[in-house]
């Protein structure tokens, strides 16, 4: 991509987006999420849908039999009934503070910031180190949608356009892509020559 040629776009309020997206593989990564409420079910809901095969060990004194439930078929997850204290996030790589108790979310925040690992407050995005984006997934392609933390509402409506929008063929284009990528001869650099110029054709296709 020509940076050159790369156009920014500011929000009303004059701030931009500088969220850097990534994809976390979180079956190689270790997931402790504090909260075992709603909210905690609705974190720890995201990851699975996302990542089946995930580590993900939940810590709270109830945890709701949602979570409890899908245990049986992701055996990646872990369920600690007792309340917080500063060791259970002592093996994580990733850390979700998922209560309804504002302080205790902030104090996860602060024990985790003291260990350097990064951190999600659920609904509180100054204390946060990465957020939980909106989701688009058809096959193999997979769209992380934020906001910036100003309007999740918005990055689900976005979510739910694009899942429209999105042909369920596209898998099979994905599939036919990488095996023409497979079958290309020659170095780095022309491999993504001849792939941008297969790729930008399908662009320029008359709708």
């Amino acid at each position: 991509m020509d940076v050159s040629n790369h156009i920014e776009v500011k929000n009303q309020s004059g701030k931009e987006n500088e969220l850097f997206p990534v994809f976390f593989r979180m079956d190689k990564l270790h997931i402790v999420v504090i909260g075992g409420g709603a909210v905690g079910t609705e974190k720890v809901g995201a990851i699975l849908k996302n990542s089946p095969a995930a580590s993900i060990k939940v810590v709270a004194p109830e945890i709701s039999q949602t979570i409890a439930d899908w245990t049986e078929k992701h055996p990646g997850l872990k369920l600690i009934h007792k309340a917080y204290a500063p060791h259970d996030i002592e093996d994580a790589d990733l850390i979700i503070a998922a209560t309804c108790i504002h302080m205790l979310n902030a104090q996860v925040q602060i024990d985790a910031k003291q260990k350097g690992i990064l951190i999600n407050v659920a609904d509180t995005p100054e204390l946060c180190d990465f957020y939980l984006g909106s989701i688009v997934q058809k096959g193999a392609l997979k769209i992380a949608i934020s906001t910036n933390g100003q309007s999740p509402t918005f990055a689900k409506r976005m979510r739910e356009l694009l899942e429209d929008v999105l042909p369920d063929s596209i898998d099979a284009i994905l599939q036919q892509l990488n095996e023409i990528r497979n079958k290309l001869k020659g170095d780095f650099e022309y491999k993504v020559k001849k792939m941008d110029e297969i790729t930008k054709a399908m662009k320029d296709e008359p709708k």
